[in-house]
């Protein structure tokens, strides 16, 4: 018993050093960390003082170069803000316009008399951008210069038109687009013999690089003067100003070297991801100083900073680390940063510049103006049948796959543009998986496809405007409509048809036939629908009435979806009308006029990419986004 008790105790001895070996070690360790800690907040608010300190250094450097800049909040309060009055209804402009819309005219007239002589229209859209922007050109009509108004691709005929239809033709216009006979051989005297010139971001984009870089032809590098940039404009204006939004691009580099008298930019959409793209617009609008780079070593102040082989300014010989931009160092970096003092103080400066050059109005506010019902938004739901089912989780489950080799490899970033492709991938699948399926044109049938009655053209042959027929088919339609004493136009982009009868039928290319449309690629007898498309097709049905027809617009980023719908609506008895990224400006406008002006059209399927924007629908009264 003496035994067994001397035993437990040298156990229970042997146990309580143990514990508190264990505690001292816990002790030490905890203490390390804490010592740790301490060494590492030290270490941190050292750096954080040095970076504090630097940052006040490179300040004051800047402020001894620029004193401008100490003021440079209390010299813009100063400055008045411009509050819109109704102005008397334009006798220039045959539209009467709503009393905002003549807010909006007031507005600029007196903005151009102002330091900053233009400014942004922000309007969100549908609320008479163009008409106002018109209006002001009349109001000092005429002017000794010509105005230039840059538009996506699918404005510049509607441009055209409204111009044309406010002002009673009394502006010459000019449509600047290689399709257009009248702009080929651009001279600046051409260019001053009109009122107003129309002319795509693209097209100018174009012009500035031919310009600039040039192109190579043998081993010489040719240039060539751009017209547009040789002409001092009385008034430049651009249309959905956000398509500069990236400074560095061509386009917005080409409009930054525009040169004119007033400058506006209109957009419903000033700001769409980040505050730095706002950073353009005002670049454009050339609101100083905030659109300045300054020297913080001398008194060196450009718009236009560029820099040498070597990182010199071209302008001063200053190191490029020299110089700073106000917008990033008072605007930007303060709002993405995690201080919320700064961030808070930062967006009160950024609302002091846009009460000063900017005028946003919504439509909620003005809805007895504009005498619109209230928009209703629903989002239907919809479980896959299980074929589609079974093939989007296959995709979802490589999608991951795929997902996580790039997380573990540590390539994540490297691989920006497959995840992408990955997530693109997704959203086909939820539309239709021969989106997928029949991407290529292995293994489909490869057939052209006539466009009057959906199927396999016989003895093809192919309009002027690039669309195929069977021969037999396009004969019996040009015949029937000049029968009926009109003109036959092409019933897929509805400009005048012309088709060369003798020209031989056309081969079955397969790398041509893949190229024009999935119709071409899938058998369409032995077609399975999806159940995006047959929900779609069911949404238009419960709205066909017996008294009126009730419009509407679907729109995909897909023009191979589109093409599956239009298809299948077809086929269903509905009459539509499409836009796409591969018609002209005039194809664009006469599709557009088509859905316009037909009442029996009831569905006009549009690419979100080419009539996104810039794009004046009226007639119609439903929207679908098909796409996820």
């Amino acid at each position: 018993m003496t035994t067994n008790t001397q035993a437990r105790r040298r156990s229970r001895s042997g146990q309580d050093s143990l514990n508190r070996i264990r505690n001292a070690s816990r002790s030490q360790a905890a203490s390390r960390r804490q010592r740790v800690l301490a060494r590492a907040t030290v270490v941190q608010r050292r750096i954080q003082n040095w970076r504090d300190h630097r940052k006040a250094a490179r300040r004051a450097k800047l402020e001894d170069a620029h004193p401008e800049i100490k003021t440079l909040w209390s010299d813009l309060a100063k400055v008045p803000v411009i509050t819109p009055q109704p102005a008397a209804q334009p006798d220039s402009i045959k539209r009467k316009l709503k009393p905002f819309q003549l807010e909006g005219l007031d507005w600029m007239i007196r903005q151009e008399k102002s330091q900053y002589k233009g400014g942004l229209l922000g309007d969100e859209m549908g609320m008479g951008k163009t008409i106002q922007a018109v209006s002001l050109i009349m109001s000092d009509h005429p002017a000794k210069d010509p105005t230039l108004v840059l538009v996506p691709p699918i404005g510049l005929i509607q441009w055209s038109n409204e111009i044309r239809e406010y002002t009673d033709g009394k502006l010459k216009v000019l449509i600047c687009h290689q399709t257009n006979k009248e702009a080929k051989d651009l001279t600046v005297k051409k260019i001053r013999n009109y009122d107003v010139i129309v002319m795509s971001y693209n097209s100018l984009e174009s012009m500035y690089r031919k310009q600039e870089k040039g192109w190579t032809r043998g081993d010489e590098i040719i240039k060539e003067k751009s017209p547009i940039h040789a002409v001092h404009f009385h008034r430049l204006i651009l249309d959905e100003a956000h398509s500069i939004k990236q400074r560095t691009t061509g386009s917005a580099k080409a409009c930054f070297a525009l040169e004119g008298t007033y400058k506006w930019c209109l957009s419903g959409t000033p700001v769409q991801n980040r505050i730095g793209e706002f950073f353009s617009l005002l670049r454009f609008l050339e609101v100083r100083p905030f659109a300045d780079y300054f020297c913080q070593r001398c008194p060196c102040a450009r718009l236009d900073w560029a820099i040498t082989d070597d990182y010199k300014c071209m302008h001063c010989n200053h190191a490029s680390s020299e110089h700073r931009s106000v917008f990033n160092e008072e605007l930007l970096n303060p709002i993405t940063s995690e201080d919320t003092t700064a961030r808070h103080d930062a967006l009160k400066n950024l609302h002091m510049i846009t009460a000063r050059v900017m005028l946003r109005r919504m439509k909620k506010d003005h809805t007895e103006s504009m005498e619109l019902p209230p928009k209703e938004v629903v989002v239907h739901n919809e479980f896959f049948a299980e074929i589609e089912s079974d093939f989007a989780r296959s995709i979802m489950a490589n999608t991951t796959r795929k997902f996580d080799t790039y997380v573990a490899q540590g390539v994540m970033l490297n691989n920006y543009a497959n995840i992408f492709t990955l997530i693109t991938q997704m959203r086909q699948v939820a539309n239709h998986p021969d989106l997928l399926l029949k991407r290529h044109a292995e293994g489909a049938q490869n057939v052209l496809v006539c466009n009057i009655c959906d199927e396999p053209a016989e003895e093809a042959i192919r309009s002027k405007c690039h669309h195929e027929f069977c021969r037999s088919c396009a004969r019996s339609y040009v015949e029937s409509c000049e029968g009926a004493g009109g003109v036959a136009d092409c019933p897929r982009c509805h400009i005048p048809m012309s088709i060369d009868w003798e020209q031989p039928d056309i081969e079955q290319d397969d790398e041509q036939v893949a190229k024009s449309s999935i119709i071409n690629r899938i058998k369409m007898d032995n077609w399975t629908s999806s159940t995006k498309i047959e929900m779609l097709v069911y949404e238009l049905y419960k709205l066909r009435s017996n008294k009126q027809t009730i419009k509407s617009i679907v729109f995909s980023n897909f023009t191979s979806f589109l093409q599956l719908i239009e298809w299948r609506l077809r086929r269903a008895g509905f009459n539509t009308s499409m836009l796409d990224g591969s018609m002209s400006p005039v194809q664009r406008q006469k599709s557009i006029d088509y859905f316009m002006n037909n009442a029996d059209v009831e569905v006009f399927l549009v690419s979100l990419k080419a009539g996104g924007v810039a794009l004046n629908l009226t007639e119609a009264s439903r929207v679908f986004i098909v796409d996820p």
